[in-house]
């Protein structure tokens, strides 16, 4: 069967090549006579293969020394509690950048740790733009944000000033999509299955000096110090995850590194883009057009009825995932690393088809 486009939103699109590689290796690692998934975490052979994952990682985003790189467990979501748990104390409050429905569940699980505020949301328009005015504590403990929104189709592009506090951004969905500056963050954190590979891990990038005066009442497990001192291998790391992070940190140095991806998605995005304001009659994205995302394109056709027919033709057309999240309706398309040009003029030309002959 031949392969189709994948626009899920996650888990998502993978490189082929890094799948053509795992396939050739999967039973027979390195003359290893085992899979990577039967080799100990403890041995040569994956020790090789997760501290190269590491530093490829450190080489792509140009990390300063003074940060740390970590492989996390539980994902993103588990981040949402790990995070105050390490950083907010009693006395203190931390500020909530409200962009989404991820930010909201961030905002939620800090309230059960401590005390957390919305410091700036743009809910009352819908979630249809980045929230720009903000009200910042300059005592806070530190500033979460998520930089962009899968369910909403937004991306904040440029960080928000917040001074001294440590800014801790969720990065899931455009981590590894494009340049950022490491330094202007406390913490960065991204779940691996939008554009670094499969479900099952997360990385971490936290400054040091965070990491060294983290809450120490809370579990081993639980502290961001714990996992740094034993270079993300307190317990049985997904071995077979970071492997395939691994393949694709190699991928995308390959192409030329993060500026050269930041090209290339951006030539998709606005591919995309072009078509959907082509047809405003047709076609309708409701983002801001400063706010739309380059990862998670959302439009909307005339009715509920043909956005289903639009879905449902075009998963029989290999255009698969294209579907919005229930909550909000409508279409979207996630544009990671992996999805390629060509992906996207097929689903443009399809878009084409689709309006000619299901007339509104």
């Amino acid at each position: 069967m031949a392969r189709v486009s994948n626009f899920t939103a996650g888990p998502a699109a993978l490189p082929l090549p890094v799948l053509e590689e795992a396939q050739a290796e999967l039973l027979d690692y390195q003359g290893t006579g085992m899979s990577i998934m039967e080799n100990s975490h403890r041995s040569k052979t994956f020790d090789l293969v997760h501290n190269e994952a590491l530093d490829l990682a450190r080489e792509l985003l140009g990390v300063p020394t003074s940060y740390d790189v970590l492989f996390l467990q539980g994902g993103a979501s588990q981040q949402f509690a790990l995070v105050p748990m390490n950083f907010l104390r009693p006395d203190q409050s931390a500020d909530y950048i409200i962009s989404g429905h991820w930010s909201e569940r961030a905002l939620e699980e800090a309230r059960i740790v401590g005390n957390a505020r919305i410091a700036g949301t743009s809910k009352a328009d819908g979630f249809m733009r980045v929230p720009t005015a903000l009200e910042l504590d300059p005592a806070a403990a530190y500033v979460h944000m998520t930089s962009n929104n899968t369910i909403y189709g937004t991306e904040c592009f440029i960080e928000p000033d917040v001074g001294n506090v440590p800014l801790i951004s969720d990065m899931s969905s455009d981590f590894m999509s494009r340049r950022i500056d490491v330094s202007k963050y406390g913490m960065i954190y991204a779940g691996a299955q939008k554009n670094l590979g499969p479900s099952g891990v997360a990385l971490g990038i936290i400054r040091k000096d965070l990491v060294e005066r983290g809450r120490t009442d809370i579990p081993f497990i639980f502290r961001y110090g714990t996992i740094a001192t034993a270079n993300s291998m307190f317990n049985t790391p997904p071995t077979f995850a970071i492997y395939l992070v691994r393949g694709v940190l190699r991928w995308l140095k390959a192409q030329g590194g993060l500026a050269a991806i930041e090209r290339i998605n951006l030539a998709k995005a606005k591919t995309l883009y072009a078509a959907i304001d082509a047809s405003p009659d047709y076609y309708r994205c409701p983002v801001e057009p400063g706010s739309r995302s380059h990862m998670n394109a959302v439009w909307r056709l005339p009715s509920e009825a043909l956005d289903d027919r639009f879905a449902s033709e075009a998963t029989n057309a290999g255009l698969v995932g294209l579907k919005g999240h229930r909550s909000v309706g409508g279409m979207r398309a996630s544009l990671y690393n992996a999805i390629t040009q060509d992906d996207v003029r097929k689903l443009v030309d399809f878009m084409a088809v689709f309006r000619a002959k299901n007339p509104a």
